[in-house]
Parts: structure tokens; sequence; C-alpha cells
């Protein structure tokens, strides 16, 4: 702060009692007398607007730039001292050690008639103030208490939240000060360890403000150049242009000089603060004993007399008095910020007569949005078509982001595949032990994008399951079974009532899972449509369809969007179930087809027209062909059945018997069988091809019969009946699966969510909200909560409204009289 603008507003020379003669201290004239007293009136009226207005922003949580003088330093650096020598009075601010926990704004105002001190708190979150107190132990108890139910309310340690104490006192300046938390290096015993960390970032908060005046106080007995708090204080205000310093405990250092340079020296701050930086030096009684306030007064002025005696009497030569003498003392402090804070109120009176009428617009026409609400609460026909246009936004926005959006951010509202299982509740796929990565798993996505990326991974999640091995035992009993019926085609058929009946085992669960997975796709949804009404929202749906407040509304809104999907869940289970059901026939041809390779070639070609596009690694290169199948490390068969699984494909390239018992050799009256097309690991898809022929009833009999018995050369076995079933029954299951996810169930699910969501949300959600009598129409709209909360949203901004406005009354006044 430059150097001039301290001589302006404070003596340029410490009156010094030795030097004054009486006819220095002769009365002013009589116009100058009645100037200052005009000048007096006029800044108290100002002082009492601001402190008003201080009051309000702290209750309604209000950011004004009202001019404050913010004190900030380290633990124990004297800044409880100085508020009460300011005040006048003590009322152990120190031994509440509120320095640590949270800002305390002191509103001091000078009462001639005041000849005791009178404090009164200003209530939480409400502006009026509560009833005088006059016990300096009451006072720091309930700083203690309200300190304590705050912080524990918060479940924190520190917080930026100020109490707001004001205190009239004849011996107190007109003054506003905000005490904030002390610097520490360490938390005390029993505190947070981050407790330094939290009152450093709160008290650069609380100071950051341009408005605000920063009065940073610093003990004498620490270096310019070693000071830790200094180099925060810069990291706030760099060139100290609304910095007042003030080296606190000054009569420790006195001892230390001899010398009239010495001293000129240390007040100069040795050039470490700038040429027109001066600091002020201030020394307080040490005395904490019980003494009444008229002798803490008097000790205050013996300190200060005592101070430049020291420094006049007991250093050689003195010290440069008139360049340095306007910043020894308490006194000259006090002086210096009464008059720089009453400056600041008249500079910014202005601006805050602009900012209150600004405000006072605002919340009138907050409140009558508010009165508005309350009163179409009883029109039910306007609360009906505002509802019909904000369900009708809902839905539309709805389907925009099924369709494909990018608004609101996805890097904010979307999900990675991890994060909609961890969300979802669902977690892994039932049945799959390895992870599923589908295309572009590590992008946020919402809407539509996820749905089609959740219908991947589902389609890889199949994939990655193959047909499990059974025991020797369960296909002795098929077999056996087929064998008493009579027939042919005994292996074939028990293939495939092996591969039927592991398709709805391992099949049903995930067919679940899937629906599951995309109805809580769905569902998020719901939020997105919020965000994007509002932030979408015209002057038109603001006017004819702002529901905001109705909570009762809102929450049956949410609750038929829920129930409407969770309905299409159940019927999308209940479809793809019937496919499942549908191919795993008995009756079903999907095993038995002899035309495959034209088939296969129909899918092939299918599949070639649709793609993935995978993004996750910032490729642009299209992955065709591959949307169903799982990476080559994800293409496992069934756990624990790897080995045995591989055997078993091996001996399904012989040519074995048609046999109903599962251990019998290969010979010659086997069936030939076409080598099947299995599992490619590349990119190609599972394909089964199997030919059956047929025989002769009675050739196949005498076969069947012969082998069943134990007849033929076991020496010379090559293959097993068994090991052949295996194998059939894996191409049966890969035909199963192929046919549900390729042909059935991508459209099934498609046509299940998609499709009524973009044509029937609007009617399904209107059924249940609006096609009701009035009297439970009106429940949405005057359930407990509602009502309660409008009313209580009025009655704040009536409050608030009556409170700005007087002090808009009353800034208007002082403009007037400026």
């Amino acid at each position: 702060m430059a150097a001039n603008a301290f001589q302006s507003s404070t003596p340029m020379k410490t009156p010094n009692p030795k030097n004054h003669s009486s006819a220095s201290r002769r009365a002013p004239p009589p116009n100058q007398m009645e100037s200052s007293v005009s000048a007096v009136a006029d800044f108290k009226s100002r002082f009492e607007a601001y402190n008003r207005l201080q009051a309000a922003a702290v209750a309604f949580g209000e950011r004004l730039p009202i001019p404050e003088i913010v004190a900030l330093g380290g633990q124990s650096d004297g800044k409880s001292s100085l508020l009460e020598a300011l005040l006048g009075f003590r009322f152990n601010v120190r031994e509440v050690e509120m320095g640590t926990r949270r800002p305390l704004v002191l509103q001091m105002v000078h009462d001639p008639s005041a000849l005791e001190p009178r404090c009164r708190f200003q209530e939480e979150d409400s502006e009026e103030y509560g009833g005088p107190i006059v016990l300096a132990s009451a006072i720091a108890d309930l700083i203690r208490s309200r300190t304590e139910a705050h912080l524990r309310k918060l479940q924190a340690s520190v917080s930026s939240k100020p109490i707001v104490m004001r205190a009239e006192y004849a011996h107190c300046p007109n003054l506003t000060i905000i005490d904030t938390p002390g610097f520490v290096l360490k938390a005390k015993k029993g505190e947070p360890e981050s407790t330094p960390t939290e009152i450093l970032s709160m008290v650069k908060s609380l100071a950051s403000p341009p408005h605000r005046l920063l009065l940073f106080l610093q003990q004498s007995s620490v270096e310019w150049c070693s000071s830790l708090w200094l180099d925060a204080i810069r990291e706030i205000d760099p060139t100290f242009k609304r910095t007042m310093i003030v080296v606190s405990k000054f009569d420790n250092r006195l001892k230390e000089f001899t010398e009239r340079w010495e001293v000129d020296n240390y007040l100069s701050a040795n050039g470490y603060l700038g040429e027109n930086i001066r600091p002020y030096f201030v020394a307080l009684p040490k005395d904490r004993g019980s003494v009444s306030n008229e002798e803490f007064r008097r000790q205050i002025s013996q300190v200060d007399a005592e101070v430049l005696h020291h420094l006049r009497d007991s250093v050689n030569g003195g010290f440069d008095e008139e360049k340095y003498g306007p910043y020894v003392g308490f006194s000259c402090l006090r002086q210096y910020l009464e008059s720089e804070l009453q400056r600041r109120y008249k500079e910014a009176a202005p601006a805050t007569l602009a900012l209150l009428e600004q405000r006072c617009n605002e919340v009138s026409i907050e409140l009558a949005r508010v009165e508005s609400k309350l009163q179409a609460t009883s029109d039910v026909c306007h609360l009906r078509r505002s509802a019909m246009l904000h369900v009708a936004s809902i839905c539309s926005h709805m389907v925009a982001l099924i369709d494909g959006a990018s608004d609101p951010a996805p890097e904010e509202w979307g999900k990675t595949t991890d994060e909609e299982q961890s969300d979802s509740g669902i977690g892994s796929w039932p049945g799959v032990t390895v992870a599923v990565k589908p295309p572009n798993h590590t992008l946020k996505l919402y809407g539509g994008a996820a749905f089609e990326r959740a219908m991947h991974e589902f389609q890889c999640a199949t994939y990655s399951i193959e047909c499990p091995l059974v025991s020797r035992e369960k296909v002795a009993n098929i077999l056996l079974a087929h064998a008493g019926r009579g027939g042919g085609g005994g292996l074939t058929e028990a293939a495939a009532e092996i591969a039927r009946a592991a398709a709805r085992a391992w099949l049903a669960p995930l067919l679940d899972a899937a629906c599951e997975r995309l109805s809580f796709v769905l569902k998020s949804l719901f939020d997105l449509a919020l965000e994007r009404n509002r932030s979408h929202d015209s002057d038109y749906w603001r006017k004819t369809g702002d529901m905001d407040g109705y909570i009762g509304f809102h929450a049956a809104l949410r609750r038929s969007y829920n129930n409407f999907i969770q309905d299409l869940s159940k019927q999308c289970k209940e479809i793809v179930q019937h496919h499942l059901s549908s191919v795993t026939s008995p009756y079903s041809q999907v095993c038995y087809e002899n035309d495959l390779v034209g088939d296969v070639g129909r899918f092939n070609q299918l599949s070639a027209t649709s793609f993935v596009l995978d993004l996750s690694d910032a490729k642009d290169e299209m992955v065709a062909d591959q949307e169903n199948i799982p990476p080559k490390d994800q293409q496992h068969s069934t756990p624990g059945k790897a080995t045995e699984a591989k055997d078993a494909l091996r001996e399904s390239q012989m040519t074995v018997p048609e046999t109903p018992s599962p251990d019998q050799p290969q010979d010659v009256y086997g069936v030939k069988k076409d080598t099947v097309n299995l599992m490619d690991i590349g990119g190609r898809k599972r394909q089964a091809r199997i030919i059956t022929s047929g025989r002769n009833l009675e050739a196949n009999r005498n076969q069947n019969t012969s082998i069943l018995f134990g007849a033929g050369n076991k020496g010379s076995r090559t293959g097993s009946s068994y090991a052949e079933i295996c194998s059939m029954s894996a191409q049966h299951f890969a035909r199963i699966r192929q046919v549900l996810i390729e042909r059935n169930i991508p459209s099934a699910l498609s046509a299940g969510f998609l499709t009524p969501c973009r044509e029937r949300l609007f009617v399904a959600l209107g059924l249940q909200l609006f096609a009701v009598n009035d009297e439970k129409f009106m429940d949405m709209f005057v359930a407990p909560g509602a009502i309660d909360v409008l009313q209580g949203e009025r009655q704040s901004l009536n409050k608030r409204q009556k409170v700005l406005q007087s002090c808009l009354n009353e800034f208007k006044n002082i403009a007037r009289a400026l």
C-alpha cells in the first residue's frame, strides 16, 4: 500500500506531551466542530447500513462486495488480543480456540450511551439477532457451543460459515473485522491431519474477494525473510495493494535496539516488503488477569506510551519519528483502520446501491414465480396442461437420446462398461468366467449408443460359452432310452438332446441378464432427459410447463417411467425365453437342417453388412463382421472342460458307428460324417453342418443290439461313441446359439425395448399420470412436501426481499446525503 495513502488518513507524527503547549489544545472553531459532527453522523449512518447489509448477506448467502477487513495470521500471532483491544474489553476469545474452527465477524458499533458493552449474536440461518449478552464468559461459551454444534452437524473440523457478533460500546470504534482461523503447521491432538490444509484453503477463500482488506499479523520475533505466512499472503495479494501488515508483540523486540539506524532499519522492513509498504508496529498488555474494562483500556494506552518512550529515550539518537511515528502504537492502527474503512464505505456506496437494486429486482421476479406456482396449485386445468407439456418434453428428449445425442456431455453423464456393471448391480454375466470387453468398453456412453454396446457385450458373453461335456452315465442313459424306442439316428438324437439341455441351462440366465442390463441403460436416461430439459428449456416451456418444486409429481413421473421400462423388461424376458424354448424344442429342425451351406452363406452375407466401430483405442477403422465375436483371449470353453473338449473334438473327425453304447468301438457299419466347420478363432462366425443318413431299420436294430452287448474288437478301436456324442452336441449347441444370437434375439430385444420407447412412452406415462380423476391427480401436487417446499421458499424470499429493500432504502438516503 502506498505511503501517501497511509499519510492521508493517519497523523504524520505521534503526539508528544512534552512538546505540546496549551495553545495547541484549544478547541476548534464552531464551524469546524459542526462539520466534524456532520461527518461523524454520515459515517455512522453508512456504517449501520453496511452492517445490516452484511447481516443479510450472511443470513441469505448473498455475495455482495461489501468493504470488509479480514484479519489473518498464524496461531498465537496476537489476532485475538488485537480484537479485544479494538473492542475495548476482554471476552477470552483465545480460550474458545475459535481461531482454528470458524470465522468470527465482529461488528463494532460506537454507541456513546453504551457505558457497558452490549453483545448480540446473529441467529444461525437468519438475519435476526438474539438478546444482549453482558457477561464476557457467556460470550466465550456461546462461541464455543455454536462452533462445536455446527462442526458436529457437518462432520468436519473446520467451517467457513461465520459467527456474527454485534458489539455496541462507547469505547469501541465503528469497525467490522472478520477474524479467521489462525494458520497452523500441524493439527492439534484429536483433529484430522488435513486440518492445517483446510484452514489455509478456507482463509484464502475468505481473503480472495477484491473488496476485502487484509489485516495480516506477524510476531516481531519472526524475520521477514523466514516468514511462512507472508508467502501465503503474497499468493492472495502479490503487491500488498489491499494488505495492512501489523507486527505484533513489538515490545519483545525493543531490547535489541541500541542505535537509531537499527530501529529505522527494522521499521522500514529492510526493504523486504517494498519501498512504499509501511507495516504497523503494535504492543498490547501481556497481563491476562481479571481486570476491569477501564483498567484494560488504561493498560493499552500505557503500553503505547512505554514503547514510544523507549524508542525516544533508550535508543541512541531515537528514531525517525516523522517517517515512522504514524505506524507505531495501537492507537495509530485503530485510527487508520476506522478511517480507511470509512473511506472505502463512501467509495463503494454507489456500486452497492446499483447492486442492491439489481438483487431486489431478481428476488421480486423469483417471488412472483413461486407465487404463481402456489396459485396454480388450485387450478387443476392449468396444472394438467403444464404437467402434460412437461411429460411431452421429457419424452421427446428421451427419444433424442435413444436415437443419438451428444448432450449433456457424455464425459460427465455417460458410463463405461465397468461402470454400467457396477451401478446396475448385475455384475458379471452368469456362467462367464472370463472378462467380456466389447468394442468401446472404455468410452462413456449413454442412450442408444450404450444400448448397442450392451447388446454386443451380451453377444460376446454368449459366444464365450461352449457346450459343457456331460458324464458317461448321462450319455448312456440317453442312448439306452433311444435304443429302447427303436429307430435310427441314436447318436444324433442323443447329441441333440444334450445340446438342447445345455442351451436351456446356460443361455437362459444370459438372456435374463441381458434384459436387466438393457433396462438399466434405459432407466438411466431419465436423469439425462431432465438435464436436457433444463438446458434446452425455452421461454415458452418455462412459462407454460415449469414444474420445478412439485416433488410429488416428479416422484410419480419417475416411478411411472421406471414401471414402464420394468414392464418392457418383463415382456422381453418372456419373448426371448420363448425363442429359446422354440429353438431347443425336440420338434425344432435347427439341429437337422441339411442345406446349411446356403444358410451359412446367407448369414455371412448378412453379417458383412453390419459392423462395429471400435473407438476405444482411438482407431478409425471399421472392424467388420465382429459384433458378436469376442476377442481371441475370451473364446474359452466351459471351465474345467478345456482339455477333455479338445480331445473330444479331435475324435469327432473320425468315422464312428451309429450306436447307443458310449464305449463301443467303431466299425465299418458306422455313419460317414462330414467334417464340422467349428469355431474359427479369427473373425469368422461358428458354423455347424450336420448331414444325417437314413438307415434300414432292421440293420440298425441288429447293429445296436450287437454293439450294446459288447460285440466287436476293442483292440482295434480308434475312437469312442462318447467322444463322438460330445463332438456332435458341441456342434448342435453352437448351431442353437448361432440361431438365437444371429436371427432371433437382437431383433426381439430392439423391438421389445426401443420401439415402445419411441412410439408408446408418452401414451403410457399419460395413462398412468393423467387418466385419473381430479382428486387423485391433485394428490401429486398437494402431497406432503410439495406445497410445504413452495411455501417455505416463498417465506424465505419474502424475508429476503424485505431485508434487501430496507437496505436499498437506506443506501438511497445515504446517496442523497452524499
